[in-house]
């Protein structure tokens, strides 16, 4: 495995991938080294057979507090700022079109970039006082790219608001417009997470990158063509092993053996 200075990377028997933003000093903020460093270990986990799902956390008082302003405000030039908004967009993209599935665990804040992060991702879960905001209107620099994540996963309004106000919003309302799956307290965030996580990973990892890159490409298609397609992967998905597999295990009423092809 791969060791960072701004990372903390570890990996249990059954595949599961922690992933800890280590920067607690700048509230582990999105600068380029961290974003840089993301990329490296998700394009590392792409490709390791030993991972099967992949938890992202943050160290300290909370997740994440977005882009690192005081980097931001060294930059000179429009080239430097427009390769930074890349890279990190680069990143989003990353977790989207990643083969494993990737779950946020969020404590404390998860700010701007942040939260673009949060909403990045697959799955996400906090803690009940986690909050989450794009608060860029407050500083004149609108959370233009984090706008992408939060408005395909949050209705117009809710975004808009969220957008517009600056506001920070509490754990409860993030899972009731659709930016978290759920919130627990402090001491049952890690059990709710893990278990999630393993209950994913005993799954055929074959499967599961069939279905989650489905997912995304079919949302972007008209509904015609979304049947249309997911028609065809499904067709492809009968032609595994596994899928054999698992509907004659489910007939046996036995465990499935994954081959994972």
């Amino acid at each position: 495995m791969i060791n960072f200075k701004n990372l903390k990377i570890s990996q249990t028997s059954k595949g599961i991938t922690r992933i800890i933003l280590n920067d607690p000093s700048s509230y582990n903020s999105l600068s380029g080294d961290m974003i840089g460093s993301l990329l490296s270990i998700l394009d590392f986990l792409n490709k390791d057979s030993k991972s099967k799902v992949i938890i992202i956390e943050g160290s300290g008082k909370g997740f994440s507090a977005g882009h690192n302003l005081k980097e931001i405000n060294l930059m000179k030039n429009k080239a430097s700022y427009l390769s930074l908004f890349k890279k990190c967009s680069k990143l989003m993209l990353s977790i989207k079109n990643h083969k494993k599935p990737i779950i946020a665990k969020i404590h404390g804040a998860a700010f701007a970039a942040g939260c673009q992060l949060v909403a990045s991702c697959d799955l996400a879960y906090s803690t009940k006082g986690s909050i989450f905001a794009t608060p860029g209107v407050n500083i004149g620099l609108f959370c233009s790219t984090p706008m992408v994540a939060l408005s395909r996963n949050v209705s117009k309004k809710e975004s808009m608001k969220m957008l517009l106000t600056g506001e920070p919003i509490k754990a409860n309302i993030a899972k009731s417009i659709g930016l978290i799956n759920d919130y627990y307290s402090s001491s049952k965030l890690e059990k709710e997470v893990l278990r999630t996580a393993n209950m994913i990973a005993s799954k055929s990892s074959l499967v599961i990158k069939i279905g989650k890159s489905a997912f995304y490409k079919q949302l972007e298609m008209p509904i015609e063509k979304a049947y249309e397609y997911t028609s065809k992967i499904m067709t492809e998905n009968m032609m595994t092993i596994d899928a054999k597999e698992g509907i004659t295990s489910f007939i046996k009423k036995k465990s499935p053996i994954w081959k994972n092809k």
